[in-house]
């Protein structure tokens, strides 16, 4: 919904004061709308604040009649190679979802083959390793489409589940840097005939929320849920429902979670989410205090870049800068893309080359700033 030509990439703060300008409204106006405090909207616009929760993204950008990316800049534009190899998946996606017809085939891929792609791909996104899931998706979702379409009984049934996944890795992507309408033409390419495979439900959840719609987003994890929906998809739905301001709830859910946790990777996913909710609800002491409990050698590249984006937030909410340098520092290192295309992380490394301006921090976070294009 790009009705402004706002393509930059830089502080939320920055695009909220445009477009609150565009639509002819004064801060009261739009506090009044979106349900918040008018002096936080002037220290958003004047950037003596940053956003780093979500559900107030989505309440701004409702108010002025926004697609949450209208307000974060996604896509953003490239900086350095890899990120535009990784953006410059998007072109070639497009014209995957767009050529329905592959036409007869007698050959794909050996379903080993196929298989053996797609847990590479899938081991890159757990790793965040953005561009080496860019590079590796355009022909592996070719590949799979030749090997459904080319697959008879009792190998088909194989096929499509590999198809699925394939896709829905490459909406992922999609999400993650902003091409969330392609995202989702890329997940309805992926269901076969009526049926809602989990992995598709999960990643929707995942899109809603980034949409910044987190009823839609319950919604669609109750129906995961009658799928048999596993502990992938609690830290979304409770994150969603700390977005909707039900913190309870949210906090029920990490609980039950945390009583039925088969494992001590599935115990640091859930203190890992009750860090986010925490964050998402204001209380950054007590984000903390869930980061320090996480054993983040448990934790995936992309987890435990997420965790640290949290730990960042939490730190410099309570005026600690150097620790929170250090934290997106160390979120950089596990996943540097995940960082840099995370809106949210982003706003907080803009926030904090401010902070930083004159300490022995500044360069480091300078330097961060300047990789992510915010500079």
């Amino acid at each position: 919904m790009q009705e402004q030509d706002e393509t930059t990439g830089g502080p939320i703060g920055e695009r909220l004061a445009a477009w609150r300008v565009h639509r002819r409204l004064s801060r009261e106006e739009l506090a009044s709308r979106a349900g918040l405090e008018v002096r936080y909207v002037a220290s958003l616009e004047t950037g003596a604040d940053w956003m780093d929760r979500r559900g107030r993204l989505a309440a701004l950008a409702g108010a002025l009649r926004l697609d949450v990316s209208d307000l974060t800049g996604q896509p953003y534009p490239p900086r350095g190679a890899d990120h535009a190899a990784v953006r410059a998946v998007a072109f070639h996606l497009r014209r995957r979802v767009l050529r329905w017809d592959l036409g007869t085939t007698s050959s794909g891929p050996m379903l080993d083959e196929l298989a053996g792609r797609v847990w590479d791909a899938a081991t890159a996104d757990a790793a965040g390793d953005e561009h080496r899931l860019a590079v590796a998706l355009p022909e592996l979702i070719d590949a799979a489409d030749l090997a459904v379409a080319a697959a008879v009984p009792p190998e088909h049934e194989e096929a499509t589940r590999l198809r699925v996944q394939a896709h829905v890795l490459g909406a992922g992507l999609l999400r993650r840097l902003g091409y969330k309408d392609l995202a989702w033409m890329l997940l309805h390419r992926a269901r076969p005939g009526a049926r809602e495979p989990l992995l598709v439900l999960v990643e929707e959840v995942h899109l809603l929320i980034d949409l910044g719609l987190p009823q839609y987003a319950l919604a669609r994890a109750e129906r995961a849920q009658d799928v048999g929906a596993g502990q992938e998809l609690v830290p979304l739905t409770a994150l969603a429902q700390a977005m909707a301001g039900r913190r309870g709830v949210a906090e029920q859910i990490l609980d039950t979670a945390a009583a039925r946790a088969a494992s001590a990777r599935d115990l640091a996913m859930v203190d890992a989410a009750r860090a986010a909710v925490a964050v998402e609800c204001g209380d950054p002491e007590e984000a903390g205090d869930h980061v320090r409990g996480v054993d983040q050698g448990l934790l995936d590249g992309a987890r435990r870049s997420g965790l640290l984006v949290v730990a960042a937030a939490a730190a410099a909410r309570q005026d600690h800068t150097e620790l929170a340098t250090a934290r997106l520092l160390e979120a950089d290192g596990a996943a540097p893309f995940r960082l840099r295309l995370d809106p949210v992380a982003r706003d907080l490394v803009a926030a904090l080359a401010v902070r930083t301006a004159g300490t022995s921090q500044a360069a480091e976070v300078g330097n961060l700033a300047e990789r992510a294009g915010l500079r």
